[in-house]
């Protein structure tokens, strides 16, 4: 009895591997193109982490006319939780991301490269599992999972690094008749991978981010296929991006350590190995410390987070793109209206070490993309965020003309407002321009540097007598403004306060913060001139009587 023996009596029913080399042949793309992929398993939510690692194979395929498809590895069923493929599709398509092929549902798929679900590739995973066991590249093992955490608990107790190799590897050099009887006998088997490789031999490896680096080579003979019949990640891959045409493999850095087994499982397959590009994680400042972002403690953590928070999609992916490549924030400066695909991403330009996460950046950025974008396009984000989180600013933006109006203060101008930085912020921005919410509501009126209450009620009725005409342009009313201030004993311009403060109490600005927190509640607004002409004469006179009344 031979090899192929072996093989046929193990897999009698898996096609030669030809059959499946023609069936996935190389893909016409022109020369340079990258084909890679987001590989995600279904145990989970989607980590901010994944959305990262996405984008950058995005950029990359994109920037080369390339291929970014979704595989989904679920070869780990125990693990598997509910609609977790709907979960990463969905992830990808808030964000403007959905691949050019791969999964697009739970079961659905689009492209010629499928399944793209790893549990359906079974029969492929047995031909070149068949193949390595013909080649005697691979072999039955029978041991126990008892007898494995046996010898295990023996290397421990020796101090021997742990593993299933050389000596340890009981089931490597049983004869073909031997592993032969014990199938027929019914013994309960797994396949291992036959490992050629010598701990005390180095690789060396080129990583398009990392660089050149040394490793011991791989001498573990590992599971390939399983006691379910399905295949280990470290075979799946393998065989999965060698069929679909995978150019370059953006992933993790905590599987750099997999590169010597990786490329030892192509060699022997006979595949040409893709690149690697291994991402530093998004780091966390811990009191101090540096720490990974954590599923569990960390709620950015989870994609789910910015779109519940409703940090805008575009903001997100500046971020990220500000992490990956640190020439992006200069890019930006020079370059603020550009869309952000006209950026040169480089790989070999991704950090090295981890970016720390700064919430605080994000917002920033948030602001910023928000600020740029038309009254309508503001309306539109607000309202649809609203409508799956916030039911009551969904009612505040029924009357879409008025809301369009309070949206519309300060935008468009050379330097726009930047006070909202999500869509979560947008109630708490706005929520005073409503009479419904701002008549009816117990405000807390604090005036700033004028708080004697009959000179403040001597201000607002004045002002509402003598001086307020919505008909008027913005420099008739702000010199009307003035006016008021003179009337009233304050300074009629800041900077003649300034030059002698002991004769006066104060100046217009502070008139002007006296009519701000009686029409809005607060010190701080955009444009109040803005604000007037949306709220209207009924509307201001009313504020205006509710502060005096209050």
């Amino acid at each position: 009895m031979n090899y192929k023996d072996l093989a046929d009596l193990i897999f009698p029913n898996a096609k030669e591997i030809s059959y499946y080399e023609e069936k996935y042949p190389e893909r016409e793309l022109t020369e340079g193109a990258v084909v890679s992929r987001f590989a995600p398993s279904p145990t989970g939510f989607v980590h901010i982490g994944g959305l990262y690692q996405s984008l950058v194979a995005l950029e990359m395929t994109k920037k080369t006319k390339g291929v970014f498809f979704l595989r989904v590895e679920d070869t780990d069923q125990k693990r598997e939780v509910e609609n977790g493929v709907t979960d990463i599709v969905n992830s990808l398509k808030d964000f403007n991301m959905a691949p050019d092929e791969g999964m697009i549902t739970e079961t659905e798929e689009i492209g010629k490269y499928g399944p793209y679900k790893q549990s359906l590739r079974k029969d492929i995973y047995e031909s070149y599992a068949k193949y390595l066991l013909e080649q005697g590249k691979a072999y039955p093992c029978f041991c126990t999972p008892e007898e494995v955490d046996e010898i295990r608990k023996k290397q421990e107790a020796a101090k021997i690094r742990p593993g299933y190799y050389g000596v340890w590897a009981k089931c490597r050099n049983l004869t073909v008749e031997e592993a032969v009887e014990k199938i027929k006998n019914g013994e309960k088997y797994i396949i291992r991978f036959k490992s050629p490789g010598r701990e005390d031999r180095k690789i060396k490896h080129h990583d398009i981010i990392k660089g050149n680096v040394d490793f011991p080579e791989n001498d573990q003979d590992i599971v390939i296929i399983k006691a379910d019949g399905l295949p280990t990640y470290h075979f799946a891959h393998a065989v999965d991006d060698h069929l679909m045409r995978t150019t370059h493999v953006i992933r993790s850095d905590e599987w750099l350590s997999s590169v010597p087994l990786h490329l030892q499982l192509f060699h022997e397959l006979g595949f040409k190995a893709p690149k690697y590009a291994h991402i530093s994680p998004i780091m966390k400042n811990d009191n101090g410390n540096k720490r990974k972002l954590s599923k569990r403690k960390d709620p950015e953590a989870a994609v789910s987070y910015y779109k519940e928070e409703g940090i805008p999609v575009n903001a997100v992916k500046e971020y990220l793109l500000n992490i990956a490549n640190s020439t992006f924030e200069n890019w930006r400066r020079a370059n603020p209206d550009k869309n952000m695909e006209e950026f040169d991403f480089q790989l070999n330009k991704m950090s090295v070490s981890g970016a720390l996460f700064d919430m605080i950046k994000l917002l920033d950025i948030g602001k910023t993309v928000i600020s740029k974008m038309t009254a309508e396009e503001v309306y539109e984000n607000s309202l649809n965020w609203a409508k799956e989180y916030d039911k009551e600013l969904e009612e505040i933006l029924e009357d879409k003309e008025y809301s369009l109006k309070v949206f519309g203060i300060e935008r468009g101008n050379k330097k726009p407002r930047k006070d909202i930085s999500k869509w979560s912020d947008v109630k708490n921005s706005i929520v005073y321009m409503y009479d419904n919410k701002f008549l009816n509501a117990d405000i807390a009126y604090e005036y700033g540097k004028i708080s004697n209450k009959e000179e403040i009620n001597k201000i607002l009725q004045m002002y509402i007598n003598e001086f307020f005409d919505i008909s008027d342009n913005k420099d008739a009313w702000f010199n009307k403004i003035k006016d008021l201030a003179e009337k009233c004993g304050y300074a009629r311009e800041v900077k003649e306060f300034k030059a002698n403060p002991d004769n006066w109490p104060g100046h217009v600005g502070d008139i002007s913060t006296v009519l701000r927190v009686a029409l809005t509640g607060r010190q701080n607004t955009p444009d109040m001139y803005e604000i007037m002409q949306v709220l209207g004469k009924d509307s201001v006179i009313k504020r205006l009587e509710k502060a005096i009344n209050s």
